[in-house]
Parts: C-alpha cells; sequence; structure tokens
C-alpha cells in the first residue's frame, strides 16, 4: 500500500504505484485546483510541494504532479493548493491579487504553491530566490510583469524577525496543520520506504520507475498498467561521493542533489550555468541521473557532459555488478550494451586535476530551460610546453546517439595546441559527426553550431592562444 499525507490528511491506497499523482488528486480525491494542462511537466499548473522528513525536520520541493508517479508520494507530505488556503488569502495570494498576476487563472495555482514552497527553505527567501523558483511555472496571459512586481512585493513583507515555520504560521503565509508534519510522517510505517514490493513481481518483468520524467510522458499508460519498482528514494542509489580521487553518483540522484553537492559543483566550470541550462526547478527536483542515462536521447544533458569526464557506469542485475565506460554503453538509437534484467546503479568518474580544464556548452531555442539543438563538453589539459595530455570530447545532438568524439580527441592528443592544430581538431569534427535535419535545425546549422561551441571550449581553456576571429567566416559542407 502507498501511503502519505495529502495536505493535512493521511491517505493510504492501493491505486496502481505508476498512476500519476494528479490524477490520484484529481479524480480520486476531487481537489481539482491542482490544474491538467500540459501533462508533459512544462508548465507547472499541475505542481504540488513533496515534503519529505530529514534529519527530523521537513523538506519541501514543488514538483510536476502530471508526470509524478503516485509511488513517488509515498512517505511524503504532499500539499496542494487547496492545502495552503485558509480563510482569508494568503500574503502570497493576496500580492498575486493585488498587482493583478492573474488573468484566465488557470496557471495561478501552480504559481501560489511554488512560490509558498519556497517560503519553506529554512531562511528568509530574497527576490531572486523567488524568482527562480517560479522557472517552470508559465502564465500565457500577464505577461509575467505583474507576476514580477507580486513576487516583489512578497519579497519586501517577508517577516524580517525570527524568519522561520511558526512565524510563516502565525503570518498566515500557512496553515497551522503544517507545525505537526514532522511528527506525523514519522509516525508512519517506514517513510523511507518506496510503498512497493522490495522483490520483483511475478509476471510481467516490472519497470524501474524513477523520477518519472520521461517514461511519464512517453508511455504514461503503459508505466500505469505495469507492475513498478521505484528506486526514486532507495538510499542505495543515492548520493553523491568521492572515493580515492573517484567521484560516485547513484544512478537515482536528482539533477538538484547534483547541483547541491559540493563534490560535483568543483568538475564545473561556473561561467557555464550548467544547471540553469537545464529543465525547470520542478523537473530538476524530480529528474534523476540514472533516468537521463538510460533514456539514451542524443543530446541528454547529462550524458554529454558525463562523456567528456570519461565515466564509467555500474550496472547490477541484482546478483552481479559490472562496469562499463559510458562511451560504449550507447550502441545505437535507443540501443543500450545492458542486459533486460539489468539496472544501471551509479556512475563515476575521476575528478579532474589540478591543470585540466572542463567546460559545458549548448544551444537551444530557448537560453535556458530547453531541450539542445546541440551540446557539447570538454576536458583539456595540456602541459608546460602547451602539449594536450587530456582531450575527451563529447557532441549531442549530431548523430543517432550521444558521441565521444574519438577521433576528433586522438587527432589532439599529444600534440601543441595552435590554431593550427584546431584547425585541423576542426576539419576532424566535420568528418566524425552525422547531423540529420529536424525540428531543431538543419543539418548545416547543426554543423555550425557544434563548430563553434568546440571553438569555445579551446578559447575557454587557452585564450592566449586562440585567436577566434581567425575562424570566421566558415560555411559547413553539405552532407
Amino acid at each position: 500500500m502507498i501511503e502519505f499525507y495529502l495536505n493535512s490528511r493521511k491517505i493510504r491506497t492501493g491505486a496502481p504505484p505508476g498512476g500519476a499523482l494528479l490524477d490520484f488528486i484529481r479524480r480520486d480525491q476531487g481537489l481539482t485546483g491542482t490544474k491538467l494542462v500540459c501533462k508533459e511537466g512544462e508548465c507547472a499548473a499541475c505542481v504540488v510541494l513533496a515534503g519529505t522528513l530529514k534529519n527530523g525536520r521537513m523538506h519541501y520541493q514543488n514538483m510536476c504532479s502530471c508526470i509524478m508517479p503516485l509511488a513517488n508520494a509515498h512517505g511524503r507530505h504532499i500539499v496542494t493548493i487547496e492545502g495552503l488556503n485558509g480563510e482569508a488569502l494568503t500574503p502570497v495570494q493576496q500580492a498575486i491579487v493585488d498587482c493583478h498576476g492573474s488573468q484566465c487563472g488557470f496557471c495561478t495555482p501552480g504559481f501560489v504553491v511554488s512560490l509558498s514552497g519556497a517560503l519553506l527553505g529554512g531562511r528568509r527567501p530574497d527576490y531572486t530566490r523567488l524568482i527562480r523558483a517560479i522557472d517552470g511555472n508559465i502564465c500565457r496571459c500577464t505577461g509575467y510583469k505583474s507576476i514580477e512586481r507580486a513576487v516583489e512585493r512578497i519579497a519586501d513583507e517577508l517577516p524580517k524577525e525570527d524568519y522561520g515555520l511558526e512565524t510563516l504560521i502565525r503570518e498566515g503565509y500557512l496553515p497551522a496543520y503544517f507545525r505537526d508534519m514532522a511528527e506525523r510522517l514519522a509516525a508512519l510505517a517506514d517513510p523511507a520506504d518506496t510503498g512497493l514490493p522490495e522483490e520483483e513481481p511475478a509476471g510481467a518483468a516490472p519497470l524501474f520507475l524513477g523520477g518519472g520524467t520521461d517514461l511519464m510522458v512517453q508511455a504514461p499508460g503503459k508505466v500505469k498498467d505495469s507492475p513498478v519498482l521505484s528506486v526514486f528514494r532507495q538510499a542505495a542509489l543515492k548520493g553523491v561521493r568521492e572515493e580515492n580521487g573517484r567521484c560516485i553518483i547513484g544512478a537515482a540522484t536528482t539533477a538538484t542533489e547534483l547541483e547541491e553537492s559540493e563534490i560535483f559543483q568543483s568538475v564545473l566550470n561556473p561561467e557555464d550555468g550548467f544547471f540553469h541550462l537545464l529543465s525547470s526547478t520542478p523537473i530538476r527536483n524530480m529528474s534523476t541521473v540514472g533516468g537521463n542515462l538510460i533514456n539514451a536521447s542524443p543530446i541528454g544533458d547529462f550524458t554529454i557532459l558525463f562523456l567528456a569526464l570519461d565515466s564509467r557506469v555500474r550496472l547490477q542485475d541484482g546478483l552481479e555488478e559490472r562496469a562499463l565506460p559510458l562511451k560504449e554503453f550507447y550502441l545505437g538509437y535507443k540501443k543500450l550494451a545492458r542486459r533486460p534484467e539489468e539496472f544501471l546503479a551509479a556512475i563515476e568518474f575521476d575528478l579532474p586535476k589540478p591543470g585540466q580544464f572542463f567546460s559545458f556548452e549548448k544551444v537551444s531555442a530557448r537560453r535556458n530551460l530547453d531541450i539542445a539543438s546541440v551540446n557539447t563538453a570538454a576536458l583539456l589539459e595540456a602541459d608546460e610546453r602547451n602539449v594536450l595530455q587530456t582531450a575527451h570530447l563529447s557532441a549531442g545532438g549530431v548523430g543517432p546517439v550521444p558521441m565521444y568524439l574519438h577521433q576528433t580527441a586522438a587527432l589532439l592528443r599529444g600534440k601543441v595546441l595552435d590554431e593550427q592544430l584546431l584547425k585541423e581538431a576542426l576539419a576532424a569534427l566535420q568528418e566524425e559527426i552525422s547531423p540529420i535535419s529536424d525540428a531543431r535545425g538543419s543539418a548545416d546549422y547543426k554543423r555550425l553550431l557544434l563548430r563553434q561551441l568546440m571553438l569555445a571550449h579551446f578559447h575557454k581553456a587557452a585564450p592566449d592562444r586562440i585567436d577566434i576571429m581567425n575562424f570566421c567566416g566558415y560555411k559547413p559542407s553539405r552532407s
């Protein structure tokens, strides 16, 4: 049985664990304030707060209930707009009303839930933090300026003294039942459990289900009707740790958990703004590293990043574990070097050493929160003679699989880094890729994008040796 709290009520249900939480909320519980719009996690009109007990304290995140499996609600406090309402409007709701931040009103519950959740982080949020909390909420009416004014008012009017849960309850931001939620969740039989059998169900092979951000979009009916094994909160598949100079990431680790990891952040170039190039906050709160890799999308951002880090994946079948280079994991479009009984347990890579430079680049229709047209990553290292000792390059959107650029990287290694070598590498790059024209751009456009992004890698790594102006006037060859 799946057991959780929905607003102030305890829920115990045998509903299909692979069904969408949104459907359960609206159809089974009659709470229609949470809206069904895109059914893909794109608009956050359906967003709810998911509260988890950590070290005796409640930790809340906003998540899209339209693609959140019911199984992932187990052991949690799920809050809908009805769970925030009081006898009078909350200060968050009142600010949206006064600043004309709602027109048709369909998106408004999602904005209120996301903003209210941002108040629960333990410290007083400023305007920037509140705006970031609604980066996944879409409004088709207001033009956003009225919403931004409402957010500014909320930030200005938040209590400045003794900020915390009790103050938020006293000032009407939250209902009083929030005070008891840590105690209530602790009283559940096993809040860390998934609510599902530990052994595989008899009959059809089960689906390994993480955050749901892919499977719940692509095949929601299949997920609902199949036996599932939820791995989203399994402790053995979570976390980021360092062992003997290697970074090991559990497959069920979310994008947000990676973003909060000092170990992983030490790898990234802060100027790249990697996590802001990914999906929205509610999706980063749900999406898992393992899900991104298993999806096998040719433009998966994590996949491209980990390829350039020369990573290895750990695969398990319940009895044995084996490791495989990530660059050998993708055999063809959506085809993996994985046996049916195996699941992805972790991904690991050597932490970059001093002198090694890592960067990530991406171009999409929108600057942030969008699927890439082309993405690429590079790990480069030159010695005191400017000879490239390390060169790992990856690219997405230019072939049927996420590509580790074997030929281009091999051409670079052991050579003196100068503009002539880079010109040779860019020529080899064009021979190695095979983009196609699709909704995200023509093949020629993608060739040009990758060339320019590759130049950006080398310009950032060796700005004194690469003059970008000497590479202007390029025209991609048609293929």
